[in-house]
């Protein structure tokens, strides 16, 4: 049984959870346990970034050229170890809009556009895939949308042969799928292991039909627990789901009631987003009825209740809205330190050059970030006449890397050592970043960070506000974390 809070205010600072020991999965463990008071929330809860990059895509600009992208990319060649790859497939297809959906990505029921992506997209690796050196592995592979599996299982098979014929793909690669569970049966799952898959991720959002009615996303249930049951079966290296709290007609008590069955279905890994209702920016979000989205009281209810169940359920904290078994290799990242956000979220290989592919994937290499079109057409009509889809990039600045670091730290390792950075790039810290630790002072005395005799440490109650630490640090936002309406909520 789920444990969920009923509306209390106050949690102690830590608290001892005591598991079976007979199973490893749920050792005795002690759980950090936030406290968030709804004045905290109004001081530090308003826009912010994500940090799945610094900088963050806002600032990227049309005069990046495919010209300097292919020069990044040589440059990175020449580096004395040059970095093994990732790979990114934007697959933008879906069959009918989820309303809460911010993704970029065409609404569509024509059985073509599979094959004629297809065609683009190998044309796109062909171009790209020259320019990096033969002995550079692929190490990572991974499918996002839209919608991934509205390519047919023969036109996955196809996606995974193209990516294999122009690049070294190594034999222990992750390859990893989202999934939605209205386009795949517990059936295909035999046949994604035999292409190559061995990670596989479900959107869930809401076991609650009242809320997938209201979404315009109702699924069979019971077909995800059939999906999860089919890939542990045959092997499948991580099974993760995606959860979504703060959508129309959720309350604490009955989104405890999905939270305890995705325990009882125990993936990998869990990621709990928190809905940002951005209308002005994504048209879907319009057909949402505002008055059913959860106060924001509520919200948080929601969220300390469920981060609580999975704590106790044996589940470890990653970072903002990510959960994994402790046996998982976010959890071992985590631990080594090498744990890197991107723009699939919390991720391992920090050390690979991303690769994007598809119409608005970004790509990192080296210190240029490049992102593609974001219209299918315009996509389409540049790869049909050889060129690269560019549409616009940034590269990085000294101060940029130095910053990056820094938030990635923040982050990823709730921490940072002043002595580390000045290690890496021979500055005094307390110098060069005098005015970002006055930035800080309001937050320490908020008791969201701990000051330490070489740095800081964020608390338990600092957890939910990373995004809001981070920004203090980011040269392009004001010092005092203010940000754009195109940011989402921090809460």
């Amino acid at each position: 049984m789920a444990v969920f809070d009923h509306g209390q205010s106050d949690f102690p600072d830590q608290a001892l959870v005591l598991q079976p020991e007979s199973n490893p999965k749920q050792a005795m463990v002690a759980v950090p346990r936030p406290n968030y008071e709804p004045e905290l929330i109004q001081r530090y809860g308003g826009a912010g970034p994500r940090y799945t990059s610094y900088p963050t895509a806002v600032q990227f600009h049309e005069d990046f050229s495919a010209v300097r992208w292919l020069e990044a990319i040589a440059d990175s060649n020449r580096l004395p170890i040059p970095p093994d790859l990732s790979v990114y497939v934007h697959v933008p297809f879906c069959a009918s809009p989820c309303f809460y959906c911010g993704c970029n990505r065409v609404i569509t029921r024509s059985p073509l556009v599979g094959k004629r992506f297809l065609v683009s997209l190998e044309r796109e690796i062909a171009l790209l895939a020259p320019h990096f050196d033969a002995d550079r592995q692929l190490r990572q592979v991974h499918l996002g949308g839209g919608t991934p599996t509205y390519l047919d299982c023969d036109q996955l098979d196809e996606l995974l042969k193209l990516v294999s014929k122009y690049f070294r793909l190594a034999d222990d690669a992750e390859v990893g799928l989202e999934v939605d569970p209205r386009t795949v049966a517990p059936g295909d799952i035999g046949r994604l292991a035999g292409m190559g898959f061995n990670r596989l991720s479900i959107g869930i959002q809401d076991f609650d039909q009242a809320v997938q009615k209201a979404v315009n996303r109702e699924q069979d249930n019971a077909r995800i627990a059939g999906l999860i049951g089919a890939a542990r079966a045959v092997g499948f290296a991580s099974i993760s789901v995606d959860l979504i709290y703060g959508l129309p007609l959720q309350t604490a008590r009955s989104f405890a009631r999905t939270i305890e069955a995705v325990i009882e279905l125990r993936p990998d890994r869990i990621s709990l987003f928190n809905y940002a209702h951005m209308p002005h920016m994504f048209k879907a979000q319009r057909q949402i009825d505002e008055s059913q989205l959860p106060a924001p009281e509520e919200k948080i209810r929601i969220f300390r209740a469920s981060m609580h169940s999975l704590l106790d359920a044996g589940y470890e904290f990653i970072g903002m809205d990510h959960f994994a078994l402790p046996e998982d290799s976010l959890v071992r990242a985590k631990r080594e330190g090498s744990l890197v956000r991107n723009f699939q979220g919390y991720a391992t290989g920090g050390d690979l050059d991303l690769i994007g592919l598809g119409p608005s994937a970004i790509s990192k290499v080296n210190d240029a970030f490049a992102q593609n079109r974001r219209d299918l057409e315009g996509w389409e009509i540049d790869l049909a006449e050889d060129r690269l889809p560019i549409w616009r990039g940034l590269i990085c600045s000294i101060d940029d890397r130095l910053r990056a670091e820094i938030i990635g730290r923040i982050m990823c390792d709730n921490r940072l050592d002043f002595r580390e950075v000045e290690r890496h790039y021979e500055l005094s810290f307390r110098r060069y970043f005098a005015d970002e630790l006055r930035a800080l002072e309001p937050l320490a005395d908020d008791g969201l960070i701990e000051w330490t005799a070489t740095g800081f440490q964020v608390t338990p109650s600092g957890l939910l506000f990373l995004r809001a630490i981070a920004s203090r640090f980011d040269a392009y936002l004001g010092q005092d974390g203010s940000s754009r309406p195109r940011f989402s909520r921090i809460v």
